[in-house]
């Protein structure tokens, strides 16, 4: 059998360790020598770089309802925290230097967080949705990924059997897993993100065009059972870059080799996908 880590010996352990993890990380920030943006807009910069949306609530077999309520009411306080910030060139994002701690007293609610590979109820649980929308509309964009984290993409089956790549994986906890970027060009770059009703939104503005834009490709899509009897979502990501002017790929860059344990029924996984 192997042997535990400190942090999976008991609740007490695992909040030392994190407890451990957000020092850490508040002392690396201090020491920081990046430079993050204090600046908000309330009127959109009048280029849209790149968008995305998202119904917040996933319903399904397992999936508590009332979790789901809090998630988006956690994602619509979140949201409005950071919508409109605008990052001139050399400018930072970090996710939570403008959510801050997820507590109730800052207005968070319970929802579903991943602990040790568990789906479990958790303070501020949910917005690992809005990490990945803002990390779609990023990835679309000449912005710079600086830091990011993953955990399983297959949380719930598929909206109507749509698969869109990287739609979901991307991993955060206050405040040592944090989602960061960089505008490393030459054009200030406005985040804007929202909700109305339950849909989620986010997009890029900036004031002109760049010469480039940006696309998703998955490849080798599919369902595999491994020994252990689990199901994991396998697939390769990869970045294209493409000349606006002439349509041509002038870089494609793996961005995520994609291995993510199934944590929802498997009798609701397409049989055609496994393999």
């Amino acid at each position: 059998m192997a042997k535990k880590l400190f942090c999976e010996i008991s609740p007490l352990t695992y909040a030392i360790s994190l407890r451990k993890e957000i020092m850490k990380r508040k002392i690396r920030n201090v020491l920081s020598k990046e430079v993050y943006s204090n600046e908000r807009a309330e009127e959109k910069l009048p280029v849209l770089l790149s968008s995305n949306s998202n119904y917040m609530i996933k319903k399904g077999p397992g999936i508590d309802p009332v979790l789901q309520d809090n998630k988006a009411d956690n994602i619509r306080l979140a949201s409005s925290k950071m919508n409109g910030l605008v990052f001139q060139p050399g400018e930072s994002f970090s996710f939570w230097k403008y959510v801050g701690k997820t507590s109730k007293r800052n207005g968070f609610k319970e929802g579903r967080v991943i602990v040790n590979g568990k789906l479990i109820s958790g303070m501020g649980g949910g917005l690992c949705n809005l990490a990945n929308t803002i990390n779609l509309v990023v990835l679309h964009s000449p912005l710079t990924i600086t830091e990011i984290h993953h955990h399983s993409d297959a949380l719930a089956p598929d909206p109507d059997g749509i698969r869109v790549p990287y739609s979901a994986g991307t991993s955060v906890n206050y405040n040592f897993i944090d989602y960061r970027f960089r505008n490393d060009t030459n054009l200030p770059i406005q985040l804007c993100t929202w909700c109305e009703d339950d849909y989620l939104y986010a997009e890029l503005r900036t004031t002109d065009f760049f010469p480039y834009r940006y696309r998703l490709v998955e490849e080798n899509h599919h369902f595999h059972k491994a020994d252990n009897g689990k199901f994991y979502r396998i697939s390769k990501i990869y970045r294209e870059t493409v000349e606006h002017d002439t349509g041509e790929v002038v870089e494609k860059k793996l961005v995520w080799d994609n291995h993510s344990e199934v944590m929802f029924d498997y009798s609701l996984i397409p049989a055609e996908m496994i393999r």
